[in-house]
């Protein structure tokens, strides 16, 4: 941790402001908000970052979710076509 710590305080503005581009650049949507003159400020792209994040998160659960209901109506049948199953995950 001190490690990180002592790499960010080493870290200049213009390296923070490329990091930060990077970011930006990953949230969907973002290039169509601003243009290159009108650039977000850096709290609003690390505040939207945790929004996505979290959004991406609960996407990972709901689907995990799905297919652990899928899996489980499979098991009960006990007939399990792999290409059927793919399929149904898709149409969800």
């Amino acid at each position: 941790m001190s490690s990180r710590r002592a790499r960010a305080s080493n870290l200049g503005e213009d390296e923070i402001n490329e990091l930060v581009s990077k970011l930006q650049a990953l949230l969907p949507h973002s290039s169509s908000r601003c243009t290159r003159r009108e650039q977000m400020p850096p709290w609003k792209i690390l505040e939207e970052t945790c929004g996505y994040i979290k959004r991406l998160h609960r996407e990972v659960d709901n689907l995990s979710e799905r297919i652990s209901q899928l899996l489980a109506s499979t098991d009960a049948t006990g007939d399990v076509d792999v290409a059927d199953f793919v399929r149904s995950l898709l149409r969800q």
